[in-house]
């Protein structure tokens, strides 16, 4: 009997001992976990608006335009680690996923600051391109002995390519590069307020792609001060909604049509919606908030339809046109397209 008893003790301390080292040691993983989602159309956490705008009137919508955030654990022991792997809003996944082994966590939270800001230029440029504020790409310098060189001058603004309209810089390089070095190409432009036409070959450059010999930069007159105001948010996945918010904040339609809209989706400068991390904490994060419909990047519809929610149709966009007209569906009563299996 003496010697089961000390048995049962020495068990009972070791198990102690197990259990006590589950609430200290490091595992190498972390947590994801719905994150506070933020209303586009209203304020942040320090009580000021997050969309600002001055010299020019703005309007207030009945309902909320809602960006969804993920929140990141980034030190986890054992136990947290087993927790969270039982709980079905979470998900515990190697931290080098989120944090590579190249990269200090300080040096990864300046990269999500530096997607956030990213995001928020290209919102903001799609935003005002749709508000009637396009973007005009303009001639900076002509190279000598390239195809250009004599027909296009410092200050033309180059408004299409075979007829495909220039909206950016990234958009003028895809059309210049859509054919091979040497093939002609119509160029339609402005010079002051006189619209022109040429038909330049283009040649190649020291890199091989084909060019027209000119260096160009881009601007987008308003008539009024734009900026957006959200601190400890990073990541490039609240560009949609930012889109959608400033055009609510400034046209005097409330897109909202007065109901809670959350959503998520990068959003580049020619306005498509691309795909974002943690689907499932952000659809609980939404239902939360109490969002009547979730705006579902396309490329994210497979694994949307897999974490749904109760009561939050997956309204399914790929570009910031295709949102607007799934608002305005549901402004008029009617069922924009979903996500499906």
């Amino acid at each position: 009997m003496r010697r089961r008893g000390v048995t049962v003790l020495v068990g009972a301390l070791l198990l102690l001992v197990l259990s006590w080292q589950t609430t200290v040691l490091k595992v190498p993983y972390v947590e994801m976990g719905p994150g506070p989602t933020y209303n586009t159309l209203g304020t942040g956490d320090d009580g000021k608006p997050i969309i600002n705008v001055s010299g020019a009137p703005v309007t207030k919508s009945a309902g909320q335009l809602r960006m969804t955030t993920v929140s990141v654990q980034p030190q986890m022991t054992l136990l947290e680690a087993m927790i969270g792997w039982w709980q079905d809003d979470r998900a515990v996944v190697p931290r080098e996923l989120i944090y590579p082994p190249n990269r200090t966590e300080q040096q990864v939270e300046e990269d999500n600051k530096k997607d956030f800001q990213a995001s928020q230029s290209s919102a903001e440029t799609v935003a005002l391109r749709k508000l009637g504020y396009p973007v005009l790409v303009a001639v900076d310098e002509v190279s000598a002995g390239f195809p250009a060189e004599g027909q296009l001058a410092k200050g033309d603004v180059i408004t299409s390519i075979d007829g495909t309209p220039v909206t950016s810089l990234p958009k003028l390089t895809e059309l210049v590069r859509a054919k091979p070095a040497g093939t002609p190409r119509q160029v339609e432009f402005t010079r002051g307020t006189e619209k022109r036409s040429a038909s330049i070959a283009t040649k190649a450059g020291d890199d091989g792609n084909p060019r027209l010999g000119v260096t160009v930069k881009s601007s987008q007159p308003h008539p009024f001060e734009l900026s957006i105001q959200l601190d400890r948010i990073g990541g490039p996945s609240a560009g949609l909604m930012f889109t959608l918010g400033i055009i609510d904040t400034i046209k005097e339609e409330d897109l909202t049509g007065g109901i809670i809209i959350a959503g998520t989706g990068t959003i580049d400068e020619e306005g498509n919606v691309g795909p974002i991390g943690g689907i499932p904490q952000k659809l609980v994060a939404a239902k939360a908030a109490k969002a009547k419909v979730f705006l579902t990047p396309a490329a994210n519809c497979a694994e949307a339809v897999a974490n749904a929610q109760p009561g939050l149709p997956l309204i399914k966009v790929s570009t910031a046109d295709e949102a607007l007209a799934a608002l305005e569906q549901l402004r008029a009563g009617r069922t924009p397209p979903v996500c499906s299996k």
